[in-house]
């Protein structure tokens, strides 16, 4: 779908294509693209085909390139779909500047266009094409960094679910946020690499207020940068910690299986023993001798049953111990995390 902005004092207006004023410069805005959206941006605005099958490509790195009558840039957008497996990824988003338009295409929807479209972004200026760009670039890092610290909820949660039941679903509700955050890191890196060129490049005309914003611009990025990297080595050894966990737990079914293989096996070589031409013991008692047999066997059942109670209340002493010390170690990270929060918080306020 194709949406044609103007700016009307000071705001974007959705304008029809055939109430365009051709003295203002418009955003022409191609969202969820389809086979007719494409061929008119190659008829009407003369967009190369490779250029537009290189911005639908889901893998497709930040990049600018100049070509003949358009400086395309490409860079990586964060989005968001709960319904998918990995629920945090990032997209391609090509801008294309042109004489009278600034053509942005993407092949799905995204937050940093609701942002642009809904009017959440201020001083937009459609007559300066390089601080749009700008700004697409820093409603991206914001985005970037809401979502991480999405995510760091999600696995605050998910470790909490954890601690009380090791469970496949949230292991791999972990893993999943922890495929976030490596892509999240690959696509921070491709843009910081795009920001390098952009204030290398002569493609485009900065000036100095665009320069001082473009490095306000490099240093969200590089935050943004920091957390994905610490969220990512984070959920990383959090994965390794629990998998330890499942196979103690592992370690532990199968020692009890194999006390019950040991108690098992030996009625079995007894009987097995007794089962060939061996006369039995007191068989010549008659019935006398099967209840002294039955009572030695229920006495070895009580020894038995008593040693293992035994060792299941020192095992139980031993991980009350440990429990207490983890919910000291856990009291301790919630305030840990309540300080970088509010450190967060006081953050944004300066901002």
């Amino acid at each position: 779908m194709i949406t044609y902005w103007q700016q009307e004092d000071g705001k974007l207006v959705d304008t029809e294509k055939e109430n365009l004023i051709s003295s203002k410069r418009v955003w022409v805005d191609a969202r969820n693209v389809t086979r007719e959206d494409i061929n008119v941006l190659e008829k009407e605005f003369k967009i190369e085909q490779e250029h537009i099958i290189d911005i639908l490509d889901p893998d497709e790195l930040s990049r600018i390139e100049d070509a003949e009558t358009y400086i395309l840039t490409i860079t990586r957008l964060p989005i968001f779909v709960p319904t998918a497996e990995v629920s945090y990824f990032s997209i391609p988003l090509g801008v294309i500047l042109m004489k009278n338009y600034i053509i942005t295409i993407c092949w799905t929807d995204c937050e940093v266009l609701k942002d642009f479209s809904a009017g959440r972004v201020k001083n937009i200026n459609l007559n300066d094409f390089p601080a749009f760009l700008i700004q697409i670039l820093s409603r991206a890092d914001i985005t970037y960094l809401r979502y991480l610290k999405e995510i760091n909820r999600r696995a605050s949660g998910i470790q909490g679910e954890l601690q009380y039941a090791v469970e496949n679903k949230e292991i791999l509700q972990l893993l999943n946020l922890e495929k976030s955050t490596v892509f999240f890191t690959t696509s921070i890196k491709s843009n910081q690499l795009l920001l390098e060129k952009l204030r290398k490049t002569r493609l485009l005309k900065f000036d100095e207020d665009d320069l001082d914003w473009l490095d306000d611009v490099e240093v969200d990025n590089r935050q943004a940068l920091e957390m994905a990297d610490t969220y990512s080595n984070t959920f990383s050894r959090m994965s390794d910690t629990f998998g330890s966990i499942i196979s103690n737990n592992m370690n532990g079914v199968m020692k009890k299986l194999t006390v019950v293989t040991v108690a098992i096996s030996v009625p079995t070589f007894i009987t097995s023993f007794w089962g060939m031409n061996v006369d039995l013991p007191f068989a010549k008692y008659g019935l006398f001798g099967c209840a002294i047999i039955t009572l030695l066997c229920l006495f070895a059942v009580v020894v038995t049953l008593l040693r293992l109670s035994l060792m299941d209340r020192t095992k139980s002493s031993a991980n009350r111990e440990k429990k207490k010390k983890n919910r000291a170690k856990r009291a301790e990270i919630r305030r840990l995390k309540k300080t970088l929060e509010a450190q967060e918080l006081n953050l944004e306020a300066m901002k």
